[in-house]
């Protein structure tokens, strides 16, 4: 592959150690492709005769088939996936085979792979993420006015709607979604013809490569095309911010699964038990899924540090840029996968998220606001009041609107008949009406814009 420059062939740990087919024959598929997109360019700008061009192109397709039935042979002394396929296709048609790689370079030849199938990942994750959030917006409309405690610092803060809290995901996905948009419009140019790192002299026509396989446009600068791995960093990114989200819903529904909580019963499917406590019913997968997001985070961060200090054009370092990326990858389909799972065949049990937020005085706040707009007290003296009546309904192991008229009058006797209205878990809820908020009427507003996106991607 060195030509004649050296004398002698690599040492055992330099082959090792310089090797990459284990891991880069996941690029055949676009290895294939853009070399199939290349010849055809070279043939139809006379750089190729016509028949070492319909020559290379049947033999890349047989190539593929090969791969496609066998898997990829891994042969370390070829190093990498693009020399293991040159080199087959030379076994299956000869000399033409050489002509193939004119006008580019190993250094264009991955750069043009890898964009390809971090653009193929990408596609892949919006898919998944758009199922997330179909079952996200199918939970939410069974559950729109089903009570729940809105949690701040894990406490019982005020009442909120299961759906409105599966809707926050939905939220946070579709933020998810549009920075995997965003990375894939920034990434989508072709470095193919940068060659290793200046140009070529041959009349490559790159804006027909670029069209053949999908690219905007081609590069705009050859140094930059080889050594630019932004696009990779991108995803990782957006794979980091999006496996914190899914961290973070894995986290709720390992704490709602608890005896202590008692909110949700999780598929038996995405579960598991104990090799000594018949009793357990153990959230592994969504435990998975949480320790992944540390794993995904890793990975942005090997290729950050990776990155950080090389200087134009190509370094071997780069060789490195692939393993975070396809780990993070593999990982993320898999985590978005079982929380997909485990969203759309939870059982939620209401019952018990209503009984919580009754006996976690969820509408003190109601109390105070009722204290503040009706007997025109100002607000730090209503929060005072209101903490005596939590106090009061704590010591008797009641809810807020479970006192008494008299109970509450002693404490202040500003409080009348009307408090009542207020003070109910539903009343509280259903008050929660401006945009965003929990009231299930905006609730069900927020789902029916959601399935009117999601109709239209489907």
């Amino acid at each position: 592959m060195w030509g004649g420059r050296f004398a002698e062939g690599p040492s055992a740990i330099m082959r090792e150690i310089n090797a990459s087919i284990p891991f880069d024959k996941a690029l055949w598929r676009q290895d294939i492709a853009a070399s199939k997109a290349h010849v055809a360019m070279l043939g139809s700008q006379g750089i190729v005769s016509a028949e070492d061009a319909q020559a290379i192109a049947d033999g890349l397709d047989q190539v593929a088939a090969e791969y496609e039935a066998n898997g990829v042979p891994e042969n370390w002394d070829l190093e990498d996936i693009h020399m293991v396929t040159e080199s087959r296709l030379a076994e299956l048609i000869g000399a033409p085979a050489g002509r193939l790689h004119t006008g580019r370079s190993r250094n264009d030849q991955v750069a043009t792979d890898f964009r390809l199938w971090v653009r193929d990942a990408i596609d892949q994750v919006d898919a998944g993420l758009a199922d997330l959030q179909r079952a996200l917006v199918g939970r939410a409309g069974e559950h729109a006015a089903s009570i729940m405690p809105g949690f701040t610092h894990l406490q019982t803060a005020q009442p909120v709607t299961l759906g409105h809290h599966l809707m926050a995901y939905y939220e946070m996905i579709r933020r998810d979604r549009s920075r995997f948009a965003d990375a894939r419009t920034r990434m989508n140019e072709s470095p193919l013809g940068s060659a290793a790192l200046a140009g070529t002299g041959f009349p490559l026509d790159r804006d027909a490569t670029a069209a053949a396989l999908g690219f905007d446009r081609p590069t705009a600068n050859s140094l930059d095309a080889v050594s630019d791995r932004d696009f990779a960093l991108d995803y990782l990114q957006a794979a980091a911010q999006c496996a914190l989200h899914l961290s973070r819903l894995a986290e709720e529904l390992i704490l709602w699964a608890s005896q202590p909580f008692g909110f949700v019963r999780l598929p038996d499917a995405l579960s598991t038990g104990s090799s000594i406590m018949p009793q357990k019913k153990n959230p592994d997968a969504a435990e998975l899924v949480r320790g992944h997001a540390g794993r995904i985070v890793g990975c942005l961060t090997a290729l950050m540090v990776t990155m950080k200090g090389l200087p134009l054009a190509y370094s071997k370092d780069m060789q490195d840029d692939k393993p975070p990326v396809f780990e993070a990858h593999g990982l993320l389909a898999l985590s978005i996968a079982a929380m997909t799972g485990m969203v759309s065949g939870s059982d939620f049990r209401t019952d018990r998220m209503r009984q919580a937020a009754e006996l976690g005085y969820a509408t003190a706040t109601d109390l105070a606001d009722w204290l503040v707009r009706e007997a025109d007290v100002p607000f730090r003296e209503a929060h005072h009041i209101t903490g005596a009546a939590v106090k009061l309904a704590e010591a008797r192991g009641v809810a807020l609107d479970a006192l008494t008229l008299a109970e509450l009058q002693a404490i202040d006797q500003r409080i009348d008949q009307r408090v009542f209205a207020a003070l109910s878990v539903d009343a509280s809820v259903a008050a929660r009406a401006s945009y965003g908020g929990t009231a299930p009427v905006r609730v069900r507003e927020q789902i029916a814009d959601a399935k009117i996106v999601l109709d239209m991607e489907s």
